[in-house]
């Protein structure tokens, strides 16, 4: 597994979220892209490193999309489910 180059951003706050719930279904970034696609997301693997990295912000199309991908919430994704 490689490590990131780059310290984590600012421009969002569920890359981090979106990162660990990936590689704890086993799921790697091509098969999230793929997904993504068939739910109208056009994200390139530039695209969703920079939004794991948070170094791009996300739009609630593409949050709401990658949440039905991963099998979680929004509110997981966003930190604040209870």
């Amino acid at each position: 597994m490689r490590t990131r180059k780059q310290e984590l951003g600012d421009k969002n706050i569920v890359g981090a979220r979106v990162e660990q719930q990936r590689k704890t279904i086993g799921m790697k970034q091509k098969d999230l892209l793929a997904q993504l696609q068939i739910r109208g997301v056009d994200l390139n693997s530039s695209g969703l490193s920079k939004l794991e990295g948070q170094l791009r912000g996300v739009a609630d199309y593409e949050l709401k999309a990658i949440a039905e991908v991963l099998g979680v919430s929004v509110n997981w994704l966003l930190d604040i489910e209870k």
